[in-house]
């Protein structure tokens, strides 16, 4: 008999169950469903909701927590649709309401720290530490424009770095990054704690749609296929994805607006300006100019530009190679 502990819930062989979880020393109850196999077997755990505007992953976590049942499955699934719980209820985008700061910024966070740092704790003490695999879902945030893509974690050792390419790979998106970091974003710390672990990239501005969640818990049962938690075969898809190599995130250098020339999925040879940030007169400020041969993978969208903030991220296109 095998029992999967998260807070105080305590679930069992056999069994589902949904309720929350608390972050301590606050008010906020995280939202959580425990499905326990009928039969024994790896943990994975799936998040939503790091950044509480990306909705497409939100509403992908819940859809598959209430589908699928402890009979269909040979291990065990928790899934956390909502780990921004207070932004999402106050609409802040990426941010944490209490403290303004960026969940995926703050991994492994810390049980004496601000808001923020107090849910990243609980995620990596309470959920990841369950984890055999991680799945974390996200999409553009309001404000970006995005094309599907796939992260896997790349700081963290050959064995584990391997088998999260190889759950990537079953993906149905057309761009595969393998992430360099090892702390900061959930998936990336579980990584370099031994947990392969990837993150979806599906949907964007804030929108969702009912194709793109189809989509999404599409992705999630072929992993869950893949790594033989959910019954039968992975599913036929439209990519393989193409890994993109080396990615440039440019942040913007003055507050202003945003006059992108490109879309989300746009390809471009270097030296080809990806955009202009201009004053409220119209007078230009900064030009992006891309750096090398690329792919657009996301950009702002909004008119709204911040400095030190996002502006675009782009790949080398592997079709120029």
């Amino acid at each position: 008999m095998q029992t999967i502990k998260v807070g105080n819930m305590s679930v069992k062989t056999g069994e589902k169950a949904s309720g929350y979880v608390e972050v301590k020393d606050t008010e906020i109850e995280l939202p959580v469903t425990i499905i326990c196999g009928d039969k024994e077997g790896k943990t994975i755990f799936i998040s939503g909701g790091v950044h509480n505007a990306e909705y497409v992953g939100i509403q992908t976590a819940i859809e598959i927590a209430n589908e699928i049942s402890p009979s269909k499955l040979t291990g065990n699934l928790i899934i956390l649709p909502l780990m921004n719980r207070t932004g999402f209820e106050h609409r802040t985008m990426s941010m944490v309401y209490e403290d303004g700061k960026n969940l995926n910024r703050e991994f492994p966070g810390n049980q004496q720290g601000t808001v923020a740092d107090k849910i990243c704790y609980t995620v990596v003490t309470e959920f990841q530490k369950n984890a055999d695999y991680y799945i974390d879902l996200h999409c553009g945030d309001g404000y970006e424009d995005l094309t599907p893509y796939v992260y896997c974690v790349g700081a963290a050792a050959p064995e584990v770095v391997k088998k999260a390419r190889a759950m990537a790979e079953v993906v149905n998106v057309p761009y595969l990054v393998q992430s360099p970091c090892g702390t900061g974003g959930s998936y990336n710390y579980a990584g370099s704690c031994g947990i392969p672990s990837i993150l979806i990239e599906r949907g964007c501005l804030g929108i969702w749609s009912k194709e793109e969640v189809e989509l999404g818990k599409e992705d999630v049962r072929n992993v869950l296929r893949y790594l033989g938690v959910l019954e039968g075969d992975v599913s036929k898809r439209t990519y393989n994805p193409t890994d993109v190599g080396t990615v440039i995130y440019k942040n913007a250098g003055h507050t202003g607006c945003w006059y992108p020339t490109k879309r989300s999925g746009d390809t471009f040879k270097k030296g080809e300006i990806l955009g202009y940030i201009k004053d409220y007169f119209g007078n230009v400020l900064e030009i992006c100019v891309a750096e090398m041969d690329g792919i657009l993978l996301y950009q702002v969208s909004s008119l709204s530009i911040i400095k030190g903030g996002s502006m675009v991220a782009y790949g080398e296109n592997p079709n120029q190679k």
